[in-house]
């Protein structure tokens, strides 16, 4: 069940973290976290009232931050007249369950937050799938364990998506419904394969636009392209993948993927359910890394985009540093190499500097001509189809003639028979 948060009632939560020895970077909360899980929740509609990190050698078993720490936490509840609860850890079922009986209100973990968050985002029917596939791989285990949470009626953070009579039906019923979605998905991912085995026979580049969460990759998107997105300063603001041709130079168009912003601790079923849209970096020539320059985290959150493309993206693949938001801070704060550029997407300052990067990333260089070949040379013809970006054919009495843009090889194949450089 979907609600508008513009007309709902605002939750008022209290964040909370764990910071034990045992656990990892990625597991861990500290300040930091706990800043950006604020962000989360006013992104999903609610406000901080109060903040509580527990530092502890383990988590506890039962209540995950010892029962003294649940008191604390259920008094500032109380006088904050908070109606929920939230962990920027990951939570068991029995966790959350001991949790829910000792506060007395709703207990979200991080995963479920971001759910939310994706369920209000999801426009598009694939982006819809993708998210009740993560929610129903999400709540599959923790069926047992759902309190307060699942009986909720009112609606609010937490209880987006799937709705409360699917979540109260048996764990058949769920795997069976997870079963139809992947099948659905794996249908979408065909129709993409499909479309980019046609990009490719065209030899049209993909440059996949990736970055953390608001770092400003829908609004680059829109000033290269015009594409007309949303794109406003608040997290996971665009979900869905837009795709938008880009002429780079007279010799290069490019096809332009907006992909789904990366954040820390991003929940792992998020990343399968989202492998539909992902696997674009897969297949992608060149990846522009979308860096908020004026970030306070700009560091930590480089290192988490950095560590995704290397799970996700194809080896060797380029990356070209692109920081945005260069009007934010002075000259010396943004590095100087052969892949980086400041820019300002929203003033549209650096444009030609990104441009002409791109191109420079892309490899070789290309050449726009007319060639005029043979028709008993069909193998050529049939090789500069199949790895050039052909423009035009006709069939003249003199020859085939074609219109395409070639790289440097291709180029040296066919030097002989080009009749005019366009």
């Amino acid at each position: 069940m979907e609600m508008n948060l513009e007309n709902a009632v605002q939750e008022r939560a209290v964040l909370v973290g764990l910071n034990a020895d045992c656990f990892t970077k990625e597991q861990t909360a500290t300040d930091e976290t706990l800043e950006e899980l604020e962000a989360l929740l006013e992104t999903a509609g609610g406000f901080c009232t109060g903040k509580i990190l527990q530092n502890r050698h383990t988590p506890d078993s039962h209540s995950f931050i010892g029962e003294g720490k649940a008191q604390e936490v259920k008094m500032l509840v109380e006088f904050t007249q908070s109606t929920m609860v939230v962990f920027d850890n990951e939570l068991s079922p029995g966790n959350i369950r001991a949790l829910e009986e000792i506060i007395g209100v709703t207990v979200l973990d991080r995963s479920a937050l971001i759910l939310d968050i994706f369920a209000q985002r999801a426009k598009t029917r694939e982006g819809r799938l993708q998210v009740e596939l993560a929610q129903y791989k999400y709540l599959l285990p923790r069926l047992a364990g759902m309190g307060l949470s699942l009986s909720r009626q009112g609606g609010g953070i937490g209880t987006r998506g799937p709705g409360e009579t699917k979540l109260e039906s048996d764990r058949r019923h769920i795997r069976e419904r997870i079963d139809r979605l992947q099948s659905e998905l794996e249908q979408v991912r065909k129709v993409r394969s499909v479309q980019r085995e046609r990009r490719m026979k065209n030899s049209v580049p993909v440059v996949a636009i990736v970055g953390y969460t608001n770092a400003g990759k829908s609004t680059l998107l829109n000033q290269l392209t015009g594409a007309g997105i949303p794109a406003n300063n608040r997290l996971f603001d665009t979900l869905d993948t837009t795709s938008r041709q880009l002429k780079v130079s007279d010799n290069l168009d490019v096809i332009l993927s907006d992909t789904v912003g990366f954040i820390a601790k991003l929940p792992h079923h998020l990343v399968d359910a989202f492998r539909a849209t992902l696997e674009e970096l897969e297949y992608a020539d060149l990846l522009l890394h979308v860096i908020d320059a004026s970030d306070g985290h700009r560091e930590e959150h480089i290192e988490v985009v950095e560590k995704l493309i290397t799970k996700l993206a194809k080896p060797g693949v380029p990356v070209l540093r692109c920081y945005n938001k260069a009007d934010l801070v002075s000259r010396e704060e943004i590095p100087v190499g052969e892949n980086v550029v400041a820019i300002s997407a929203r003033q549209g300052r650096g444009m030609e500097n990104l441009l002409a990067a791109i191109e420079r990333a892309l490899g070789q260089a290309r050449h726009h001509v007319i060639v005029r070949l043979p028709y008993a040379m069909g193998g050529l013809v049939e090789t500069l189809h199949n790895n050039a970006q052909v423009k035009n054919t006709e069939y003249t009495g003199e020859g085939i003639e074609i219109e395409a843009i070639l790289d440097d090889i291709l180029y040296g194949r066919v030097r002989d028979y080009v009749i005019r450089e366009v």
